[in-house]
Order: C-alpha cells, then sequence, then structure tokens
C-alpha cells in the first residue's frame, strides 16, 4: 500500500522551512559539523538533513531538540518562563470542561 501525504496549510510549510533554516543557521554560524551537531542532539545526519529542509514529516521532538541544541528559541520565553507559562495553562484548562460536545438540535414538535 503506498502512504498517502498528509496535506498541509502555506502557513505550516512556510513554518518548517523556517524553523530548519534557522537551525541550519545556527548550525553553520556555530561552525558545527552537520555530523557532529546530529551527534549531540542525538539524532541520524539523514534526520538532521530532514529537519533543516523543512520536512514535515520528522517527530516534532526531534525538531525541537534540534533547535535546542542550535540554540534557536521557539517561544519568546526562558527556561524559567516556560515553566511559568506550562503552570498557568494547567491551571486554565482544570478548570475547563473535559470535553466539548455539539449541542443537539431541538426537535420541531410545532405541527
Amino acid at each position: 500500500m503506498s502512504k498517502q501525504s498528509r496535506p498541509y496549510s502555506r502557513y505550516t510549510m512556510d513554518a518548517a522551512v523556517l524553523l530548519g533554516q534557522l537551525i541550519h543557521k545556527a548550525r553553520t554560524e556555530k561552525r558545527i559539523a552537520a555530523e557532529e551537531f546530529a551527534t549531540r542532539a542525538g539524532l541520524s545526519r539523514s534526520l538532521l538533513r530532514r529537519i533543516e529542509n523543512g520536512d514535515l514529516g520528522c517527530a516534532i521532538g526531534a525538531v525541537f531538540e534540534a533547535a535546542a541544541v542550535a540554540g534557536v528559541r521557539l517561544f519568546d520565553f526562558d527556561q524559567k518562563g516556560l515553566t511559568s507559562a506550562i503552570s498557568s495553562n494547567n491551571e486554565v484548562i482544570a478548570l475547563m470542561p473535559k470535553a466539548i460536545h455539539n449541542p443537539k438540535p431541538k426537535a420541531k414538535d410545532d405541527f
């Protein structure tokens, strides 16, 4: 069976390409060879190449780890800010409903 590719929005594709470019640029500016960088990030050389090319089929954890090793910030937070934002969001999410259900249409009973 052939694997069908998932359709992505232009925004998503552009964001993946930009993140890959930022990782590649940071790695190059730090003068780290691709093989050495891949080893530091716990990735294969081919996976690093795919990440730097903006391949959307890469595992998000691998992409985030490559960004972290390269020093590319994904959010406008430092580690303490990320932890605080996660905690704050957990508090809000705890107050939200566990599931969202669409309301059932009212029956037309006016004969």
